[in-house]
């Protein structure tokens, strides 16, 4: 599977987990700043880099969603394989 396709099932993973992913640029916050999960005005948000590699992200949101309950769900077997390595 390719990384972007990766991405894309993980974010759609991410919905399952009513979890919204949002790509932002950091470089102009003037502030050390690292992609990961918040909770804003009850919204669960996982916000990432915009300018980091694509198989950064995929690690980044990966290790957050592995650490989920997520044997419920359906999942593609690669992703679920990634997700797996992950634990």
């Amino acid at each position: 599977m390719k990384p972007e396709q990766l991405y894309q099932n993980l974010q759609d993973l991410a919905e399952k987990f009513n979890i919204t992913v949002s790509e932002k640029n950091f470089r102009n916050t003037g502030i050390k700043v690292k992609s990961g999960f918040c909770r804003v005005k009850d919204k669960n948000l996982f916000i990432i880099d915009k300018h980091i590699p694509i198989f950064k992200k995929n690690n980044i949101l990966a290790s957050y969603l592995s650490k989920m309950t997520y044997e419920d769900v359906y999942i593609i077997p690669v992703v679920r394989d990634f997700l797996d390595k992950l634990k």
